[in-house]
């Protein structure tokens, strides 16, 4: 069984009628409404910021492998000749 957590929050009147009222529309209680909206926030934070930092991760490996090229592997010098073989060389 997992544990039950208390998570509070202080706010003003008018932002808790808000709350209230979006709660109502889609047949929530208050607070089934909030912590389905936080954990939905904190989801979508969390997976913009791993596209970020995979980006950067992508954009460094990507121009490491332009400034420094590997070597041609094996298969790679197969298809060279293929290619030299079937359209010619040019």
């Amino acid at each position: 069984m997992h544990k039950v957590e208390r998570l509070e929050a202080r706010v003003n009147a008018e932002t808790k009628a808000l709350c209230q009222e979006a709660a109502n529309l889609e047949g929530r209680s208050l607070t089934d409404f909030i912590v389905a909206s936080a954990v939905e926030s904190a989801r979508r934070v969390i997976r913009e910021r791993e596209l970020i930092d995979l980006s950067r991760r992508d954009r460094k490996a990507f121009v490491a492998s332009l400034l420094n090229p590997p070597p041609p592997n094996r298969r790679l010098r197969d298809a060279a000749r293929y290619y030299e073989r079937v359209m010619g060389k040019r």
